[in-house]
């Protein structure tokens, strides 16, 4: 997570930090509720989100706030309560709730200074009914839409998204493979619905069962995350496969893409920044539609990742087509310059020659 970078970076740094989501603050069960609600709806109606995600496009045309806008000011009470009792001389946030929060906040109490990052390449709807002192936005060229959706340019910082040190630490696939126990000699083509194992992924799978009879040499690895009903439904089905492993969450996704030849994935914003900062040849599938679509656009622009819309048609001709050196020797380049690996200790360094801290 890109707020666990900071937090950890910062704790490094002999700083005293609080990492919490504030809904808590008024029950763990409505933490839970507001965090699953999102997690089941885009692993079982990505559509119904991504018509949520235009309605919320649409709704920049009123000069009105957004109904998201007053659900957060529910929580604003017991914000300021906590805030009250404890003092703190930045906040950051790396989701745009606890930002509108806050804002409800600004003219009714004095708040320490405020960032908000953003973890998508792309402004999404309601940034701009957040009132923070800073912004952190993935990369410069992004400056310009994020000022016209209604961000001032002058509290823009773009330094990309902060990924964690084990994603920038320099060591090499024979070292990762080693930490994971995989093969020296081997491929390995790693698969990921990102944290909540959404996706295609399934379909994917079938495909890819294509190219490992073929290529025995090839491994597949996937990693399920969150969701349960995917990994019960993959590992039963492939436990005997000699090539495929099927696995839930980790905590060493860094070594995974240290190690992997090829990465298939969504196009999660910090998951990709992650990738990118790790230099392993990416292809994006089954984005939630709304910001990760939008990520994948800006990644396939650039030149640092590969978009297959339609997996049965398009993926193994993307996945032979970058085994070829001069195919991710070129991505690789464009990653290199186009996402900048270090943004968490740049913002860590903003904040001690900005912000005061103690």
């Amino acid at each position: 997570m890109a707020g666990k970078a900071v937090a950890d970076e910062l704790k490094n740094r002999g700083h005293t930090v609080t990492f919490m989501d504030p809904y808590q603050l008024v029950g763990k069960n409505t933490a839970d509720h507001v965090g699953n609600l999102y997690i089941k709806l885009v692993q079982r109606s990505p559509k119904v989100f991504g018509w949520f995600y235009s309605m919320g496009e649409s709704y920049r045309k009123f000069s009105i706030h957004s109904p998201v806008y007053w659900a957060n000011g529910k929580v604003a009470a017991a914000m300021q309560q906590y805030l009250d009792e404890h003092h703190y001389d930045c906040i950051i946030m790396t989701h745009m709730f606890p930002a509108h929060i806050l804002a409800h906040l600004k003219n009714s109490m004095a708040l320490p200074k405020t960032v908000l990052v953003a973890t998508d390449y792309t402004c999404i709807p309601f940034m701009e009914e957040t009132d923070c002192d800073y912004y952190v936005v993935p990369a410069p060229d992004l400056s310009g839409e994020f000022s016209s959706k209604g961000i001032p340019i002058e509290k823009i910082l773009p330094y990309g998204i902060p990924v964690g040190r084990d994603f920038t630490a320099k060591y090499g696939k024979d070292e990762a493979r080693a930490r994971l126990g995989l093969l020296s000699g081997e491929k390995y083509i790693l698969l990921s619905g990102g944290s909540i194992g959404a996706g295609q992924m399934a379909e994917t799978v079938m495909v890819l069962e294509r190219f490992l009879r073929e290529n025995k040499d090839c491994h597949l690895l996937i990693l399920c995350g969150k969701n349960r009903n995917l990994y019960r439904r993959l590992n039963r089905k492939y436990a005997c496969h000699a090539q495929i492993q099927v696995m839930e969450s980790t905590p060493q996704m860094a070594d995974y893409m240290k190690a992997c030849d090829l990465f298939i994935t969504k196009p999660g914003g910090l998951s990709s920044t992650e990738a990118a900062a790790c230099g392993i040849p990416l292809i994006h599938i089954s984005p939630i539609p709304g910001c990760e679509q939008q990520n994948a656009d800006y990644f396939v622009e650039h030149g640092m990742s590969v978009f297959v819309g339609n997996p049965e048609k398009e993926l193994l001709s993307a996945v032979h087509t970058l085994r070829q050196g001069s195919s991710f020797y070129s991505m690789a380049s464009a990653q290199r310059c186009c996402v900048n690996p270090y943004a968490t200790e740049k913002l860590c360094d903003f904040m001690e020659q900005t912000i005061d801290l103690q």
